[in-house]
């Protein structure tokens, strides 16, 4: 382990030990007004644990004991608001009067609910709204959707999402790309806990880089609605959020998958919180190991899936400095080690075609809130940084100069301010405004190949926006003004949203966003594929201009209760047009030989399709979900991308039609059945030479990724429990089956579903 990581555990430990000190206190009886109360479960009158209550309008918050009952003091006298929340329940909230020296009684009853209607999301306009009252259509994705589609990171879960695809772009290295609605990744921003400190090398193979471990909710917007987080989210916004302690836990996980028969996936999580018993105090901690061997589906001696190491250990921590301001503390390290081609127990200069990857990333954040008591003020001050250092090597014919060393820093800092209107000229408004810079630099260096990257990027973003909102009617108009420094002069990216719910089932939704990308590197440009045994590199057009889009969205969205069943669906129509299109184009060859790909600006494009999700749930012992994508992409003139293909309007890789459908049933609390499956439709697909003769556009067969789990719970004391859980993915082995052969293949032609048939066994102890 070296230093940094040294560093990182000696902090994790610090927190820990802190957390451990505080929560040992005896906490003193508050002479102030107190409640304290029990939460039932409605279906079966069972007192339910773990439950957080909240003192509204405060940072005061607590959980049920074992026994379902808690107790809060130190209240002020007169009205106060309680909520009761948990995931797979409905929201309640109460109102109670307190009085002075007195312990007045609360209790819940809470009602089980698959479709969480009212869970609260922050990505929808950069405050926390509940779901079906944001501005624009949020999808949470919930730590139980990672256990039920064997995900170990955000890339393994991404595509049950409506409009969302996760794909591989080299059977060498394993590159993942998100595609939101027909766009590739470097239209869509991710987020790791609001804040953009994905970089270009760090969005490379970011998506498989951070555990689930650390995941308490993925929060996906899909189009322009959410441009104030940056006006490059043309695609959408991934915001991932870390876990934040609610109650003091220690879990164990371990899941074992054999790929295709014989390559083994290991993956074991440790993850603790500790809590103070006055609730001010918490840390969660989590650390992953994975080790995972390459897979040849083909029997040339090439892997089509790499083998990766992987180590991860992080911490979140909160400390509240009163009722309405609180301290949030993140910091995590990964280490991970990537390794494609042939011979790959030897030297990569010993190997024929090698693709090998060392990363040490860093990164953490700090995040200050402060609310006034009537929560009408809210003020957010935060800073966040990631750092990555990446040895590599892209090389074929045991070529000894293809090693390469790459330093990344990325820095974002902000302020934001919220103001609540009572009523703001004919309804009740919400006025947001902020600040918000972005540093990165970049230097990247593959002297072998005469490739010497190094950019520095500055960009200064300042945005306000004001919603006026009740429960029947929404109106948001804002608007962020980005200075980059590879930029002349300043953009606006304006953003308009209504939402109109004429019925309490139905809620009605528009929005239009502008957005841009300016000319820099961009991830693709940061790896290096092969073909015909040479090494392709990507390479910037100084004449390179930058990319405007225009975004709009019209959804409709049903809930209905239909006796003890829910029932929601969502339809979802999107168009983008983009101007100055950014598209890769043959370049010829170097000095030195080497295959070059140029980014140039090709002709406009067009994208607009409709996005269909239908969920039924009854309580929490079934819930169905599926979702379906028809799309078009196309370039406004043909667009060709070697002198050997005819050109065409078609996009490469955004196929016309693909969905998912999960579902689960819990016959018994103890028993789970799982199933899950992928549907891509044919796409369109670059092929370069060297297996094949010539370049060559190839348009891929359907393919469909059936999947199906089992899991039993075992309550080994009243306290711990395991879980024990069984599962096969792809279990028509729908594998890509035109793969190329040896050292020549074109590493880039590579599609289908991520995994062969494989099978898995996971343990859980959790307390």
């Amino acid at each position: 382990m070296n230093n940094t990581s040294i560093k990182g555990w000696i902090l994790s430990v610090a927190i820990m030990l802190v957390c451990l000190n505080t929560q040992a206190q005896t906490n003193k009886i508050s002479k102030d007004a107190a409640v304290a109360g029990h939460v039932i479960d409605a279906q079966n009158n069972e007192h339910l644990p773990y439950i957080t209550i909240i003192v509204e309008g405060t940072n005061t918050a607590t959980l049920t004991d074992d026994t379902g009952h808690f107790i809060i003091s130190g209240l002020p006298e007169g009205e106060v608001k309680l909520t009761a929340k948990y995931v797979g329940f409905k929201t309640q909230t109460i109102t109670v009067n307190t009085k002075k020296n007195q312990t007045v009684s609360a209790n819940f009853t809470l009602e089980q609910s698959g479709l969480d209607a009212d869970q609260v999301v922050v990505t929808a306009s950069r405050y926390a709204t509940k779901k079906r009252e944001a501005a624009s259509v949020v999808n949470v994705i919930s730590p139980k959707m990672f256990e039920e589609t064997l995900a170990v990171n955000p890339a393994g879960v991404l595509d049950f999402q409506p409009g969302t695809r996760v794909e591989y772009n080299c059977g060498n290295c394993g590159f993942p790309q998100l595609r939101i609605n027909g766009l590739p990744g470097q239209y869509s921003q991710i987020l790791l806990d609001s804040r953009p400190i994905f970089s270009s090398l760090g969005s490379v193979y970011g998506l498989e880089q951070l555990p689930s471990s650390m995941i308490e909710r993925i929060e996906v917007i899909r189009g322009g609605g959410s441009a104030l987080f940056g006006a490059n989210a043309i695609g959408g916004v991934v915001n991932i959020i870390t876990k934040e302690p609610t109650r003091s836990s220690l879990n164990l996980t371990n899941q074992t998958a054999l790929i295709g028969g014989q390559a083994f996936d290991i993956n074991t999580s440790l993850n603790g919180s500790l809590i103070s018993d006055d609730g001010k105090t918490g840390a969660f901690l989590y650390s992953m190991i994975r080790n995972r061997d390459s897979y040849d589906h083909n029997g040339d001696d090439l892997s089509e899936i790499p083998a990766i190491k992987n180590q991860t250990i992080g911490v979140r921590a909160f400390q509240k400095m009163g009722k309405r301001s609180k301290l949030t503390f993140e910091y995590h390290h990964i280490h991970e080690y990537r390794r494609g081609g042939d011979s790959l127990d030897l030297a990569p200069t010993r190997s024929n075609l090698a693709e090998e990857l060392d990363h040490s990333i860093n990164g953490g954040g700090l995040n200050y809130e402060y609310s006034t008591k009537n929560e009408r003020n809210y003020i957010n001050i935060y800073t966040a940084a990631q750092s990555i250092y990446r040895k590599s090597y892209f090389g074929t014919n045991q070529d000894p100069n293809a090693f390469g060393n790459t330093d990344d820093i990325t820095v974002n800092a902000g302020a934001q301010y919220v103001h609540r209107f009572p009523t703001l000229w004919f309804m009740p408004s919400t006025f947001t405004a902020g600040v918000d810079y972005n540093y990165n630099q970049l230097n990247d260096e593959m002297l072998g190949y005469n490739r010497v990257t190094s950019q520095t990027t500055n960009l200064v973003g300042t945005y306000a926006q004001n919603e006026w909102s009740n429960k029947k009617l929404s109106l948001l108009i804002g608007a962020r003004l980005d200075m980059h420094s590879e930029l002349d002069s300043p953009v606006a990216s304006p953003r308009v949203n209504i939402r109109y719910a004429p019925t309490e089932s139905i809620t009605l939704r528009a929005s239009y966003a502008r957005g841009f990308r300016a000319p820099v590197t961009y991830d693709e440009d940061l790896h290096v594929s092969s073909a015909g045994g040479e090494a392709a590199l990507i390479i910037v057009s100084p004449d390179l201009k930058p990319e405007f889009s225009n975004t709009a969205n019209l959804s409709f969205d049903y809930w209905k209760m239909l006796g003890d069943w829910q029932f929601n669906i969502l339809v979802d129509g999107f168009y983008t047009s983009l101007t100055n299109v950014f598209a890769l184009v043959d370049a010829g060859y170097d000095d030195s030989g080497n295959k070059l790909l140029e980014r140039v600006n090709a002709h406009n494009a067009r994208i607009g399709g409709l996005n269909a999700e239908v969920r039924l749930a009854k309580d929490t012992k079934f819930n169905f979900q599926a979702g379906y994508t028809f799309q078009k992409s196309l370039y406004t003139e043909p667009y060709q991308w070697s002198p050997d293909v005819k050109a065409e309007k078609t996009m490469h890789r955004a196929p016309d039609q693909y969905g998912y459908i999960i579902a689960d049933y819990s016959p018994l609390r103890q028993l789970t059945f799982s199933a899950n499956t992928t549907i891509t439709g044919p796409m369109l697909i670059q092929h370069y030479a060297g297996v094949i003769d010539t370049d060559r556009n190839e348009t891929t067969p359907t393919f469909v990724d059936l999947s199906l789990r089992v899991s039993y719970d075992f309550n080994i004391s009243r306290s711990t429990k395991m879980e024990v859980s069984f599962a096969v993915k792809n279990i028509f082995n729908e594998f890509q089956s035109d793969l190329d052969y040896g050292v020549n293949k074109d590493s880039k032609y590579f599609y289908g579903p991520a995994l062969p048939r494989s099978y898995f066994v996971g343990i859980k102890f959790y307390i």
